[in-house]
């Protein structure tokens, strides 16, 4: 009996052992497979989103940091895309009918160039009325910019105590010309030097009366652009009274992107429609290309002479030229169709076919130049080669917001706002 009894209690103390060696193993199992498959995780790159908040974004499980739900595995992980791309279903490219083209360089069918630019005067035909001495404005002839004058035409009347003094000399000289001629003739180029005509001096000498007020004429015909000086006021000996510009050539000024300048050059012929009249098309050609580039728009200022005779043409309008290009040089710039770009007015946004075997997309930001032709000119964001959409751009857009993806109004990603998210029955009464 009391065999029996020692053998039962061996065989118990047999089988707690043999159990905590199974249970053992199994927890070393169970902590080497988790290990395993967080290792494993780590190295598969899995990210960690959250339901509510897609644009949170971690490497490792837990808690949003927004709402506090835990995080699920980002789609990335779920079937292979990157964080940015999403997929299109066959039927879905069908029915909106999507289309892609390849990007390649070269110009549109019609090789044209299009620039914008405004209308300036031209600085070459411009003149600045000056006084040609001291005094005080007595008077103007001239009452609003705009107004047209005529070389000859009285401006102003300026009193000048120098030339009072001047004239009476001259009146003192003329008695003593028979005596003193080299005095004469000093005081009379003395009255010259300050623009005074040979027959104003001769009425001086003749009148014997000495004149206060002294009349100034425009040296040049044209417009007034600007009347610097008022009635009353003093002014020194060579003081700016009015700008006066010849309006009869001006200048049509267009900005041209650096990548777009070899495409130009001195004399090529431009053909320019202005907005005020559409219907005309008016000819010129280039006259200046910039040397200096502006680092702030990265453009190069473009300038071209057009004949302005019956005034049709005004400085401050909005011009568009066009420029027909050379074939050697039609593959120097990357072109797009204008149906591919969506513009936020911040940003110029297309979408990447990513996968060409798939119908995954991407958004990607660009960099618009000049119009050519149908299409944009792009100087950043895409490559040669790459494939974007050029039919259907806002329905693929439609379904990057839909999916919480980059999109043209949201350049961060995450699903759409709608309003509704995050109240509760408490906040209605």
């Amino acid at each position: 009996m009391k065999k029996n009894i020692l053998y039962i209690g061996v065989a118990i103390i047999f089988g707690m052992v043999a159990g905590w060696l199974i249970a053992s193993g199994n927890a070393e199992n169970n902590k080497d497979a988790a290990t395993h498959d967080h290792n494993q995780e780590i190295e598969s790159g899995q990210m960690w989103t959250c339901s509510m908040h897609p644009q949170i974004l971690q490497s490792e499980p837990g808690d949003c940091p927004i709402c506090g739900m835990d995080l699920i595995p980002a789609e990335s992980g779920a079937d292979g895309l990157a964080m940015e791309q999403f997929r299109m279903t066959k039927n879905a490219l069908a029915l909106a009918d999507i289309r892609t083209t390849k990007v390649s360089s070269g110009t549109t069918e019609d090789n044209i160039l299009k620039l914008s630019g405004t209308i300036v005067q031209n600085e070459k035909a411009a003149a600045t009325q000056a006084a040609y001495f001291g005094g005080r404005i007595e008077k103007l002839f001239i009452n609003f910019e705009g107004e047209e004058v005529k070389s000859g035409q009285q401006l102003a009347t300026i009193y000048a105590p120098e030339l009072v003094s001047a004239q009476q000399e001259l009146i003192t000289a003329a008695g003593l010309k028979g005596s003193q001629p080299a005095l004469y003739k000093a005081v009379r180029n003395k009255l010259k030097l300050w623009k005074l005509s040979d027959k104003q001096i001769d009425q001086i000498e003749m009148s014997g009366e000495v004149r206060e007020n002294f009349p100034v004429y425009a040296n040049v015909s044209g417009t007034v652009t600007e009347i610097m000086v008022e009635a009353g006021d003093y002014i020194k000996k060579g003081a700016p009274l009015f700008k006066i510009a010849n309006l009869s050539s001006v200048w049509a000024i267009f900005d041209v992107y650096e990548n777009q300048v070899s495409l130009l050059k001195e004399n090529q012929h431009v053909t320019i429609v202005a907005k005020s009249y559409p219907d005309k098309k008016f000819d010129a050609k280039i006259s200046f290309i910039n040397p200096v580039l502006n680092s702030a728009t990265r453009t190069v200022e473009v300038r071209a002479v057009l004949q302005n005779s019956n005034g049709q043409l005004k400085p401050g309008m909005f011009v568009a030229g066009s420029l027909m290009l050379s074939a050697n040089k039609k593959d120097e710039t990357i072109i797009i169709p204008e149906s591919a770009v969506l513009w936020t007015g911040e940003r110029s946004v297309v979408y990447v076919k990513s996968d060409q075997n798939n119908s995954i997309f991407e958004m990607r930001v660009v960099t618009l130049g000049e119009v050519v032709g149908k299409g944009y000119a792009i100087l950043s964001g895409l490559r040669i080669g790459d494939e974007i959409v050029t039919n259907g751009t806002f329905t693929v857009d439609a379904a990057a917001q839909l999916q919480g993806k980059k999109s043209m109004m949201n350049d961060a990603g995450g699903k759409t706002v709608t309003g509704h998210e995050g109240h509760t029955g408490m906040e209605m009464e």
